[in-house]
């Protein structure tokens, strides 16, 4: 009992020494000056530093200076989520944005350790609320803090959390789904889907040698970023896609895609105002990405641009500045980009920022293009997607009907040197329209195709040997009568 007693008495001295250093405490610092608490924290802190061997970083959700998301913060969540979210006792599941797989991650104030060189690094989550002006709201930002001893400073900052980006952005990629961006319509910012385009180079139908030439291109881009940086190139590569409308261009470049796990971008120059916006939709862009400018000689009109004005008569300048009224701009609807500002964005200045990105263009008229934009450096290689062939017939069978011989094979290949028909269309007769159609069938759609478009390239051939014919008639005919009208003039002089 007396031994009770005398606990109880300590720990109520112990609860009024507490109390008195707190009302003292608070005296100082309401009453001393505010530079000498400054000055007491800042020897508070360096005595302490002095005697905790630890040090400590911390990494945020967001930058400093923006709510910009902190690329690094994502790196980390991912590589602690996979390496050390099995030692957490309080974990958050949620899904990576972008990808459909459910992930695991350490829930706020959770601690874990890892090892790395021999070190114990501990890892520790949390949140801080912050308020940047009163007439703003409330705003969390989630962080991590590593803390590890002092003399692992050097391996920590220069080995440990450079493993740890570089692993967390690896897992990001496994975890990941592919995206299809867009700038839209009068859009300035980009939006994305979800890339779930099923092509793959296996189901072009295209010669098998040709398309092995393209893949180890891809393949040989993909693994060069020290062969670019040694030669002092930017990393990129530039890809003309050019064939008739239905040659399988949109769908080479999503098989491109997925050999390349790379995202898409599909730019619309006629939505961008003009260069200033179209340099920052591309420094928008992000390092593994293939940026589209799809049927570019529609687009907009490039290839007048480098020619110079036709001289106009003198009476029309006259005429056309009398009757000249004010009217509206039509460039404040219409997109003011210039080929100088296309050129830069393909391999100026800007075309350097992210890294390891591909820029295709399409065209179905690649005469109509201006040649500074389809040069060498700028479009390294020009790949034509033309008519169907034979051997990219069988692949097309091969996917639609799963066949890799039949007896109609050899009527189609005779018809196919004789006419043009394009990938599309095959694809279209071949495909089933009931389920009782069988591969014969569609065989024999194909064969009635082929001699339509034969008839058809013949007709279009008579035609056009017909248009020829006609004007030369019409210079004879025009001959015959300058002749009549000489006769008739010298006539007409004789008699006087």
């Amino acid at each position: 009992m007396i031994s009770t007693m005398g606990l109880l008495q300590s720990w109520g001295g112990l609860g009024t020494s507490i109390a008195s250093f707190i009302f003292m405490w608070d005296m100082i610092r309401r009453y001393c000056p505010p530079e000498l608490i400054r000055a007491s924290d800042k020897w508070t802190r360096r005595i302490r530093s002095f005697f905790y061997p630890f040090i400590q970083i911390s990494i945020s959700e967001f930058m400093s200076n923006n709510l910009k998301p902190h690329d690094a913060y994502a790196a980390v969540e991912a590589y602690l989520s996979v390496h050390l979210a099995k030692e957490a006792k309080k974990l958050r599941a949620e899904t990576v944005h972008g990808g459909g797989k459910l992930v695991l991650s350490m829930d706020e104030h959770e601690r874990v350790t890892d090892e790395f060189g021999g070190a114990k690094i501990q890892w520790i989550s949390g949140k801080i609320v912050q308020r940047e002006s009163k007439y703003l709201p409330e705003v969390e930002r989630k962080y991590y803090k590593v803390t590890f001893h002092k003399k692992y400073r050097d391996m920590v900052t220069d080995t440990y959390l450079e493993h740890v980006i570089k692993t967390g952005k690896e897992i990001q990629m496994r975890n990941r789904k592919r995206k299809l961006y867009t700038n839209g319509h009068n859009k300035t910012t980009w939006s994305h889907i979800v890339f779930e385009h099923p092509a793959t180079f296996d189901s072009l139908a295209m010669e098998a040698e040709k398309k092995r030439e393209i893949v180890d291109d891809l393949l040989m881009f993909r693994e060069s970023k020290d062969f670019y940086a040694r030669i002092g190139k930017a990393w990129k590569r530039g890809y003309l896609l050019y064939g008739p409308p239905g040659t399988g261009k949109s769908t080479m470049i999503a098989a491109m895609a997925n050999l390349l796990d790379y995202d898409v971008y599909d730019l619309e120059l006629t939505s961008v105002r003009d260069n200033t916006e179209l340099r920052r939709l591309l420094a928008e862009t992000s390092s593994k990405s293939i940026i589209v400018i799809e049927d570019i000689d529609c687009s907009l009109d490039l290839t007048g641009q480098r020619k110079k004005k036709q001289e106009k008569p003198p009476e029309e300048k006259t005429s056309k500045t009398k009757k000249e009224v004010p009217r509206k701009d039509t460039e404040e609807s219409g997109s003011r980009v210039t080929l100088s500002g296309l050129l830069n964005f393909i391999d100026g200045l800007w075309s350097a920022c992210s890294g390891e990105r591909i820029i295709v263009f399409t065209t179905n008229y690649v005469d109509k293009l201006d040649p500074a934009l389809t040069r060498r450096g700028r479009m390294d290689k020009h790949i034509e997607l033309s008519y169907c062939s034979f051997e990219g017939f069988k692949v097309l069978a091969k996917n639609y009907l799963l066949l890799d011989e039949h007896p109609l094979f050899e009527p189609i290949e005779m018809l196919m040197k004789e006419t043009k028909i394009i990938p599309a269309d095959v694809a279209e007769s071949l495909m089933p329209s009931s389920p009782k159609e069988d591969a014969g069938k569609c065989l024999l759609k194909l064969i009635d195709a082929l001699k339509q478009a034969k008839e058809m390239m013949i007709k279009k051939g008579k035609e056009e040997s017909a248009d020829k014919e006609v004007p030369e008639m019409k210079e004879d005919a025009d001959v015959l009568q300058d002749m009549e009208d000489s006769a008739d003039s010298l006539d007409g002089f004789t008699q006087n």
